[in-house]
């Protein structure tokens, strides 16, 4: 990613938006959904990222005691967006082809700005997040993967759910 020209501020008010943002898609996945398990893991998933997000609001607190927190409304740093759109023209499998390439993105983000403090504890933390990231990645080539077998099945076979 290699973002050398961002201030820490930028880097940390940049990994808080993506959070956030992360959280909505992730919340909005899971009101989309109709199977439990899948509403489950997207549930967690948006979890995960609201505790990201307090973890790195404090982290902006301790590192600039004396500004108040401010999150813009668009990232600093850009990042992978993803977009879902209002009309169910888009696969759920697209969706989270999406939210993989963000994840990944994510995954390569904590890991520069880990390199970006001395102290160790934060450093680890974030390295922590970044390896996170690739757990949220792999929970969700998961399910795209299955996915992808049911809609190639409404595809092929379009009367396989017809009874006899």
């Amino acid at each position: 990613m290699k973002n050398e020209q961002y201030s820490l501020k930028e880097w940390i008010l940049t990994a808080i938006r993506s959070e956030m943002a992360s959280y909505v898609v992730y919340t909005t996945l899971e009101n989309k959904v109709k199977n439990g398990l899948m509403k489950d893991k997207f549930h967690f998933l948006a979890a995960e990222e609201t505790k990201h997000q307090r973890f790195l609001e404090s982290l902006f607190k301790k590192t600039f005691p004396k500004e108040d927190l401010i999150v813009p409304k668009k990232s600093p740093i850009p990042l992978p967006e993803i977009i879902i759109p209002k009309d169910e023209d888009m696969s759920l499998s697209m969706l989270l082809s999406q939210a993989m390439i963000a994840e990944q993105a994510a995954l390569e983000f904590y890991r520069e700005l880990s390199g970006k403090f001395d102290d160790m504890t934060v450093s680890h933390m974030l390295e922590y997040f970044a390896d996170m990231e690739l757990g949220h990645y792999r929970i969700l080539q998961t399910e795209k993967e299955s996915i992808e077998r049911f809609e190639q099945a409404d595809i092929y076979w379009p009367m396989v759910h017809a009874g006899p």
